[in-house]
């Protein structure tokens, strides 16, 4: 006989009082901390707990009894179903506060290092089209809100979107992101409508089929764009001619497409690092520019997402690495060496690691472009890579600058560090909490002297963060 489910309870007339991770906000009651999304301080509510815990439990609005004087009104007709700008409803004002918070608590809590004064965040000057890259998924079947399911739509419909969190299968159809550049929207739209007038399949995420799989835009500083269309095209023997129809009206509606490619992806997964790309027209790459430095991005590249911000942020790290140009710099996760391009000329040498072989690659075509000789770049897994061997040979670094994904260091990598034993070490963050784990591991030999947050990502709850350690 099964057990049966316990009912969850509802919470009356409950005041949310802060900001947790996530994009969700905090109340309390009584001894019990319940995490709400789409809400913001100062709004009174009532709660319908979906998830309890010993002391914390999980709860979304069913009634708004005061809305908050904090909050403003969102821009995106998606917000509340897209989970990609969660703070919509605030001020950029309060955004920023938070995220300073955010910082703040993070560091202290998790790291428990000595602090000092933490710098005021440095806001984005743009809060909407400030990303230079998305990705949309492909899908034959669409999301539905629960209007939608209320009003008996289906949900068999050949969409371009994204996925809504916490679900693969479906896809939120999106008519404007506000994120990028409008020409994105324009691109997106006219592949959605062209395939669908063509009568192409849409990928079916659990039958693994269906032709149209994914989009990829990027553009630059000057206004020019890289499309990478992904395709699948398993049972399907016109595949050829559908892709060549599809590319060819794309370059001839969007003469501003410089860089057109597409790739053909039969995995269970849109990842392409270990697919080849093809270039349909124009270039395999586009430029960024930054302090009269080309940077050279390809369709498998990191690059900061946010072109005007990156400046802010590298130009910081650059301040905190505190050059003469005697020094021997080791740059940690180097993506395409932006960071070690940008340093070099304050700098006797830059050492640069890189997971991505093609990002390597990038790297040193980006030293060449700029005639760059004082850069070495390697390829490979950090933790194998960054060894006491390759530190013999390449010698011991006077400054390390380290920017990894958001998982942190590697404690290999950490304790290598601490071997290496550099004079400074500039740690750039997109991740605090792990930032700060990592920071109380180098805490036996160094310590935090500066704290400069910077805010990459307007309405998203994303901040990075650039610490500077001095050796004890």
């Amino acid at each position: 006989m099964s057990r049966k489910k316990k009912e969850l309870p509802i919470l009356e007339e409950i005041l949310i009082t802060d900001i947790a991770a996530e994009g969700k906000s905090l109340a309390r009651v009584n001894d019990m901390v319940v995490f709400v999304p789409w809400v913001v301080p100062g709004d009174v509510v009532d709660l319908q707990v979906r998830k309890k815990k010993h002391n914390y439990c999980e709860a979304e609005v069913i009634r708004y009894h005061k809305y908050s004087e904090l909050r403003t009104e969102p821009f995106c007709k998606h917000f509340g179903t897209c989970g990609g700008c969660k703070w919509q409803q605030l001020p950029y004002k309060e955004q920023l506060a938070f995220k300073q918070k955010q910082v703040s608590d993070q560091l202290t809590r998790i790291g428990k290092v000595e602090l000092p004064e933490i710098s005021p965040i440095l806001g984005s000057e743009k809060t909407t089209a400030y990303r230079n890259k998305l990705e949309f998924g492909c899908s034959n079947k669409q999301w539905l809100t629960k209007e939608q399911m209320h009003a008996g739509e289906t949900d068999e419909l050949d969409c371009i979107g994204f996925h809504v969190t916490g679900f693969w299968d479906k896809i939120l159809p999106i008519e404007k992101c506000w994120l990028m550049d409008d020409l994105n929207n324009k691109i997106r739209n006219f592949v959605c409508d062209y395939a669908v007038a063509h009568e192409m399949s849409f990928f079916d995420a659990r039958a693994q089929v269906g032709l149209l799989r994914n989009i990829m835009i990027r553009n630059n500083n000057k206004g020019e764009y890289m499309v990478v269309v992904q395709f699948c095209d398993k049972e399907l023997t016109d595949a050829k001619q559908q892709i060549d129809g599809l590319m060819t009206a794309l370059g001839n509606e969007f003469p501003q497409i410089i860089a057109l490619m597409y790739v053909v992806n039969n995995k269970c997964n849109d990842t392409i690092g270990d697919l080849d790309v093809l270039t349909y027209k124009g270039e395999d790459h586009i430029f960024e520019e930054m302090e009269g430095l080309r940077f050279k991005v390809g369709p498998k590249s990191f690059y900061q997402t946010n072109t005007d911000q990156a400046y802010i942020l590298y130009k910081v790290a650059r301040d905190f690495a505190e050059l003469t140009g005697e020094e021997l710099v080791y740059d940690l996760y180097t993506g395409t060496g932006t960071i070690a391009n940008f340093v070099s000329r304050n700098a006797c040498k830059v050492v640069g690691i890189e997971y991505v072989p093609e990002a390597i690659e990038d790297a040193k075509v980006n030293s060449q472009l700029n005639g760059i000789d004082n850069t070495l770049f390697y390829a490979g897994d950090m933790k194998d890579i960054l060894t006491d061997e390759f530190i013999a040979e390449h010698g011991q670094p006077d400054v390390i600058i380290t920017d990894p994904p958001r998982a942190g260091m590697h404690p290999d990598v950490v304790d290598t560090i601490l071997r290496a034993a550099p004079k400074r070490i500039v740690y750039v963050s997109c991740n605090p909490a792990t930032q700060a784990r990592d920071l109380a591991a180098l805490g036996c030999d160094y310590a935090v002297t500066k704290v400069q947050p910077v805010d990459m990502f307007p309405h998203t709850t994303h901040v990075e963060n650039v610490v500077q350690l001095i050796r004890k």
